[in-house]
């Protein structure tokens, strides 16, 4: 993230050390950081206010990318790769050998603000290992925001990750300073955390989120009665979990995923894939080991058919088909595995029914709800309004007929919707990531 920032930036000496040992700092500990997912808007609102510095947009904190197409409007950075627990999976674990250090408060509080004037950044996302303590590292990272916050005048955005088994009393402190909270879940199931992550368990991780979510109800109600209560974690909570470590399904997730939701009120679930950095006997090994990054991709996919299409993980995966079909995105292979539902007939089905059909979003499905009312749609009509008909016809009527001149079947609807979303990907056969720059790039 901070590699070209590096070479760019010469700030003044900061206090607690000079510019070389904070910049060697920044090297180690924004390089620990980058498995840490935080490319999301800011969802939070607030305008400058005097004797303050910067603002915060609800757009915000998404438009600055590096060169492996991560996004880094946020300075994203540990506050200390100095760990006490060993979880097998994570490359700032006790047992490995890497080079170990930490920001004073002061310092990181310096340096943001630094990186802030010079608009290289739009806000913080802090994170840390665990050094001492659950409650000494939360105690640290409460200073640093609490010198943006009230020593420095910071206004801007502030992403904090809430430390599991830290005295609640501290979580709560820092969400008074910071504008989202996540509590990262890490693995999919209490098995795997006993497996890699000993020293970790599921209702540690999830006591805080349980907490985070009260906090924040009971911050807008109050803000109801009292105009300047303080705010709580406005921007809500979100939490991220590993890919491909560990052997639960596809079906597992999205289920994990969508009680995420509903329990805990969470503003998104973050998938990342296993990337191997130790060798472990309960672990893939690194040799030959590819990350799933198209799965991670297939799960946002889900993910988004949870959050904004009506879908249920029991309708999108089951017992029976506990794993996505690589080669679709999940709403075609629901569309597929569920005939009985289509042909959808665009003038007379319901907004949520036409939300199901492939290739039709939720600005399609909402301007052919709207035009409809003055006379009925064709083919054409709907080309016209800007539906992509690539996917979509072979799932819709218009007035009752389908696309003129269109014959196909199940098999030739799969080959066709496979290559579709092979030429979408850009892939032939061999799926890759998915970036901003291609090789020739410097």
């Amino acid at each position: 993230m901070c590699g070209r920032i590096h070479k760019q930036v010469v700030p003044a000496r900061t206090p607690g050390g000079s510019f070389v040992e904070v910049l060697d700092k920044l090297t180690i500990l924004a390089d620990a950081a980058k498995y840490d997912a935080a490319c999301t808007s800011s969802g939070v609102s607030r305008g400058g206010k005097p004797g303050t510095i910067g603002t915060a947009s609800n757009s915000g904190c998404c438009h600055t990318f590096s060169a492996d197409g991560r996004c880094v409007s946020l300075l994203k950075v540990l506050y200390t790769n100095h760990c006490c627990y060993d979880c097998a999976y994570c490359v700032n674990r006790r047992s490995n050998d890497v080079p170990r250090t930490a920001f004073t408060p002061r310092e990181l509080a310096e340096l943001t603000i630094q990186f802030y004037r010079r608009n290289y950044i739009e806000g913080l996302f802090l994170s840390s290992a665990v050094l001492k303590s659950p409650d000494y590292t939360t105690e640290r990272m409460i200073e640093t925001l609490r010198l943006l916050r009230r020593s420095y005048g910071f206004n801007g955005y502030i992403h904090a990750k809430a430390i599991p088994g830290a005295d609640p009393g501290l979580t709560y402190e820092l969400g008074l300073l910071a504008d989202r909270l996540s509590v990262n879940i890490e693995l999919p199931s209490e098995a795997s955390l006993q497996l890699l992550a000993p020293d970790k368990t599921k209702a540690a991780i999830l006591r805080p989120m349980a907490q985070i979510r009260d906090g924040a109800a009971q911050s807008k109600a109050e803000l109801k009665l009292y105009r300047h209560a303080p705010k709580f974690a406005p921007a809500g909570q979100s939490t991220q979990m590993i890919v491909g470590a560990t052997p639960e399904s596809d079906w597992h997730i999205l289920s994990l995923t969508e009680g995420l939701y509903r329990k805990y009120n969470l503003k998104r679930v973050f998938f990342s894939a296993y990337m191997p950095v130790s060798q472990h006997k309960n672990l893939p090994a690194p040799a030959g080991f590819k990350p799933p990054l198209l799965r991670e991709h297939r799960l946002y996919q889900a993910d988004w058919l949870l959050r904004f299409y009506g879908f249920t993980a029991q309708e999108i995966l089951d017992d029976s088909h506990p794993n996505f079909d690589a080669a679709l995105d999940p709403k075609s292979d629901w569309a597929l595995r569920h005939p009985e539902f289509f042909p959808v007939e665009i003038n007379r089905a319901d907004y949520e029914a036409i939300l199901r059909v492939p290739g039709i979003g939720m600005r399609g499905a909402e301007r052919i709800v709207a035009a409809r009312r003055y006379g009925p749609l064709s083919f054409e009509g709907l080309k016209r309004l800007g539906v992509v008909m690539k996917r979509a016809q072979y799932f819709i009527t218009c007035s009752g007929r389908m696309l003129p001149g269109l014959r196909f079947g199940p098999d030739s609807v799969y080959r066709r919707l496979t290559g579709l979303e092979q030429a979408a990907l850009g892939t032939g056969e061999s799926w890759q990531q998915l970036s901003l720059f291609d090789g020739s790039a410097s």
